[in-house]
């Protein structure tokens, strides 16, 4: 199936590794050009070459995406690199699992409110564009109540909130907005990798809950976020794209 995606310009979050690479490879493979940020500048640099191999212009940049004046920076920089922008993805969580203020004060700036600003930096250029869409990545934990704290469930659970009211704002203009919620995923690297190495009781238990008895791993995500985000997609907005191997027991109405 041919996404529609060629010469298209992709923004993503967090996209040197885990799900966000994954999507940015996916996307280049498919022939967007890509801007990526994270953090860490050597694997946004690292990341920027790996894509430019795959034939596509590409962009990036070291962002500490709770940083609004950084993240709204790499967002003008990376329309004026690419030529314009068609498609972001939000994908940087602050993991704030703890039950206390630091992780709902983090969890706000980070899960939140770089989902927001990115779209709002974004929009003089999506509002230009003939394949507009915004896709936000929330998580189960945003559906049911689990072991994480209640911040990261509540961010999470608000985010879906969110992108359904910018598809119904955004709808008349030609803009789709969508989440995806990810059950657990693991990469190395990620927050699943280091609770095997540092809690394995965790992760034991957590693995017997998934009724394929494994964690997703990213590429499995990616695949629904691109398709999600692409024009293969068009008429698909205001949803959640529920991606957990039947984890969670909630029916979606």
């Amino acid at each position: 199936m041919d996404l529609g995606l060629k010469g298209l310009r992709v923004l993503v979050t967090g996209g040197t590794k885990g799900i966000g690479r994954k999507c940015a490879d996916i996307f280049a493979d498919e022939g967007a050009a890509v801007s990526v940020c994270a953090r860490d500048a050597a694997h946004v640099t690292a990341t920027v070459e790996a894509l430019k191999q795959k034939g596509v212009p590409a962009f990036g940049r070291a962002v500490n995406v709770a940083n609004a004046h950084s993240l709204k920076s790499w967002v003008q920089d990376s329309a004026a690199a690419l030529g314009g922008i068609d498609i972001v993805v939000a994908n940087v969580s602050a993991l704030a699992v703890a039950d206390d203020e630091t992780a709902w004060q983090a969890g706000f700036e980070t899960d939140m409110m770089h989902s927001v600003r990115l779209v709002n930096a974004s929009m003089p250029w999506l509002e230009k564009s003939q394949a507009a869409s915004i896709t936000l990545i929330s998580s189960v934990s945003g559906r049911e109540i689990d072991f994480t704290g209640p911040a990261y469930g509540a961010f999470k659970a608000a985010l879906v909130h969110y992108a359904q009211g910018l598809a119904m704002k955004l709808a008349p203009i030609g803009i789709r907005a969508n989440t995806v919620s990810p059950g657990n995923t693991f990469f190395e690297g990620g927050i699943w990798q280091s609770i095997e190495q540092n809690n394995p009781d965790l992760f034991r238990d957590a693995l017997a809950m998934n009724p394929m008895k494994r964690m997703a791993g990213p590429d499995e995500i990616a695949r629904g976020v691109v398709f999600l985000a692409s024009p293969a997609s068009s008429f698909t907005s205001g949803t959640n794209l529920v991606i957990d191997g039947a984890l969670t027991k909630g029916v979606q109405l």
